[in-house]
């Protein structure tokens, strides 16, 4: 295609025709010519908002992209309502591409009852493979807007579902090749279909209702560097117990086979959470479907350590995510 914003007829035809969701909130949304969205919240409600780029995987960007943005707003207890999406292509794209990737888009919107809003199609020549940036909105009640801020000694950390997760499904897809190399095709196919857990809404639905101090999505930097960052963002120490951290198997083959570290690897679909009674998190999501794990405490002071058997050590702040040691 050519340099520039996508032509009208593109836009028309495989952009705006191919999302269908929509909320009674929005009173201006997507359109041709517009600038910006208009969306009426209650007077008793927050605006909760974030965005993400997705620049470590191409197949399935459209999908990865809205439970990413999603992701985060679940962790701070908001229920989504819209994205803004931003969408730079390069000169070699086509537009079946483009239709496929509104289309996986349009299929989490529908999911999970979001509309896009608005946003910006451009081809250029600033990128060598399809840039999706997703700015995800929704809202809260004043009083129950979670955030990574909120432990308080004497938490239970908890986390939900296995570590990792998403880095094992982008290494089953990017690298499906030379895992096949080592492991049945029946392995590699496990390994790609985790992809069904790498949401968290419902995991910070059930969270929110029971009532916790602080969630995190856990994203770049693994389970180490989610930990770190709420352990930060409260003021606390930490005592987690490493053999206690919950990964599946098929991530401990594929890691071992690249040669890298799980617990710094991205894991969207897991979320990171403080609660006073964890035990009771635990069996509200157990009942809701959802495996969850108290892996430690929080506590006073600024030690955050990492417990193996009878070793010690401290946890560091976040290092460069694994999976760019791959892909």
């Amino acid at each position: 295609m050519k340099i520039g914003k996508l032509p009208e007829s593109v836009l028309k035809r495989s952009v705006f025709k191919q999302l269908h969701t929509k909320r009674k909130e929005v009173c201006q949304g997507a359109g041709v010519g517009e600038d910006c969205a208009a969306i009426a919240l209650k007077e008793d409600e927050l605006f909760v908002v974030s965005t993400d780029p997705i620049t470590g995987t191409v197949q399935d960007i459209g999908k990865m992209a809205m439970l990413i943005t999603l992701n985060d707003l679940a962790s701070a207890g908001a229920q989504p309502v819209g994205v803004l999406l931003t969408a730079l292509f390069p000169e070699d794209i086509t537009e079946l591409q483009i239709r496929e990737m509104m289309q996986q888009i349009d299929g989490e919107c529908e999911k999970y009852n979001v509309q896009v809003v608005g946003g910006h199609t451009e081809v250029t020549k600033a990128v060598n493979q399809p840039l999706l940036t997703v700015t995800g909105i929704g809202k809260v009640k004043k009083n129950q807007m979670v955030s990574t801020a909120g432990a308080k000694p004497g938490d239970d950390i908890v986390i939900t579902k296995w570590i990792a997760i998403e880095g094992t499904v982008i290494l089953a897809k990017e690298k499906e090749q030379e895992l096949l190399s080592r492991f049945p095709a029946g392995f590699v196919a496990a390994a790609r279909e985790l992809e069904q857990y790498l949401s968290v809404v419902a995991d910070g639905a059930v969270a929110v209702k029971t009532g916790v101090h602080a969630m995190h999505d856990v994203t770049e930097g693994g389970i180490f560097g989610a930990l770190w960052e709420m352990a930060e963002a409260s003021g606390i120490g930490l005592e987690i117990d490493l053999k206690k951290i919950p990964i599946r198997q098929e991530t401990v083959e594929v890691c071992e086979f690249f040669g890298i570290n799980p617990y710094e690897l991205i894991s969207s679909g897991s979320m990171l959470i403080a609660a006073a009674d964890g035990n009771q998190l635990v069996r509200d999501l157990e009942k809701n479907g959802i495996h969850g794990t108290v892996v430690g405490k929080a506590v006073k002071g600024n030690d955050r350590v990492l417990i193996n058997g009878e070793e010690h050590r401290f946890l560091e702040p976040p290092k460069t995510d694994q999976l760019y040691k791959v892909i």
